[in-house]
């Protein structure tokens, strides 16, 4: 059974704009994984359409009203925190503790990087909104 969010330590701790703080991520029917000192970079873009017309005056841009967040999560793992998140990145669409909105969110893990030798990563987590 897994743990919930207000259960969790340091939840409301580590919501500051700058600076590590932890993570925490858990795959579908799993407890929560936390990965302490973390940095956290997010990219947010807007789904927009685009019509260029030759001959015509301006270009058509259309907001679609959705956009995707792109969360890259870097720090330093142990080989046991290693594993855990390996685990979890196989086992389907996981869940993440969105940092500064502090609420859980369902992303897909589109890439995860190690460093062998001295233990950092990169782990980058996409979220679809409507």
């Amino acid at each position: 059974m897994s743990t919930s969010i207000s259960e969790l330590p340091l939840y409301t701790d580590w919501c500051h704009m700058s600076g590590k703080r932890a993570c925490f991520i858990r795959s579908v029917d799993g407890d929560w994984l936390q990965i302490p000192d973390c940095s956290i970079d997010i990219e947010i873009r807007r789904r927009l359409t685009r019509e260029i017309v030759r001959g015509h005056e301006g270009d058509d841009i259309v907001d679609e009203g959705a956009e995707s967040a792109e969360y890259t999560v870097s720090g330093v793992l142990d080989d046991a925190t290693y594993l855990r998140v390996m685990s979890i990145f196989r086992s389907g669409q996981p869940y993440f503790i969105e940092p500064f909105d502090e609420k859980e969110i369902k992303v897909a893990i589109s890439h995860f990087k190690l460093n062998g030798d001295t233990g950092d990563f990169k782990l980058t987590l996409i979220e679809d909104r409507v």
